[in-house]
């Protein structure tokens, strides 16, 4: 049986044709696997699972939700981590997905390796103001505020918040965002040397051999949804990055 893991989906309103592709991709490949794991970014942005209750905003998601869900009921499992853009996906939006929600990290065990899941983010170290953003919204205080205030009210934050992003990430090195080697090396240490470390965010696919306290293991990292998108397909004899086409 096959695994699926993809990352950085960035779904929205204003890229249909990536949704389409997404849920004509569910209904042809995944519905034939045994898991789906999203390691983040489902959306371009999340800012609480009441979006799906709004008649203006959230009927472009209903069909990802209702196509999740038949999967669910078929059998599938369905995996989610948390991303930068959707970290305040909960509960109600995994029952109504039929998704198990995983912490960040999280490890998986296939095709005779053990691999350790993440969304990404956390590993760009370099990116100081960044890191200090990732560590106030993620704390349950303020996301408690946040979510007490009107959903027009967190639309408007959230739209600002991209556009200060695209400005900043404009003015800042590729380094700067890239993943930092030594919080890739410290992440591996401390998760006891897996085989594999496998996460998305930084939109740049590759595989790189790496050497941690005399550990050879790999570093994979997953694409994001485009013209194309980069993902991991596990089986019970191998593990690879697969390049899709997203044309109609």
């Amino acid at each position: 049986m096959t695994t699926w893991i993809i990352s950085d989906l960035h779904l929205s309103a204003q890229r249909p044709a990536v949704t389409q592709a997404f849920l004509h991709w569910l209904d042809t490949v995944v519905s034939q696997a045994n898991a789906l794991y999203i390691l983040g970014d489902f959306f371009e942005v999340w800012v609480g699972d009441d979006l799906l209750q709004d008649a203006e905003y959230g009927r472009a998601f209903l069909p990802v939700v209702q196509a999740l869900r038949a999967l669910s009921a078929q059998g599938i499992q369905l995996y989610f981590m948390h991303g930068n853009r959707d970290f305040l996906i909960g509960d109600a939006f995994a029952q109504a997905c039929g998704l198990t929600l995983l912490q960040d990290p999280a490890r998986l065990q296939m095709a005779g390796k053990s691999i350790l899941l993440s969304h990404g983010d956390a590993l760009c170290t370099d990116d100081v103001a960044y890191q200090q953003f990732r560590q106030q919204v993620r704390s349950p205080a303020w996301q408690h505020a946040f979510l007490s205030q009107p959903l027009a009210a967190r639309i408007a934050f959230a739209q600002q918040a991209r556009s200060q992003s695209a400005q900043n990430k404009a003015s800042q090195s590729m380094q700067i965002m890239d993943v930092n080697g030594e919080a890739v090396n410290q992440l591996i240490h401390d998760n006891h040397y897996p085989d594999v470390l496998l996460h998305g965010h930084t939109h740049r696919p590759a595989i790189h051999p790496l050497l941690v306290d005399q550990h050879a293991c790999e570093h994979w990292v997953l694409g994001d949804w485009h013209d194309t998108a980069v993902v991991a397909r596990l089986d019970a004899a191998e593990m690879r990055l697969v390049t899709l086409s997203l044309d109609a």
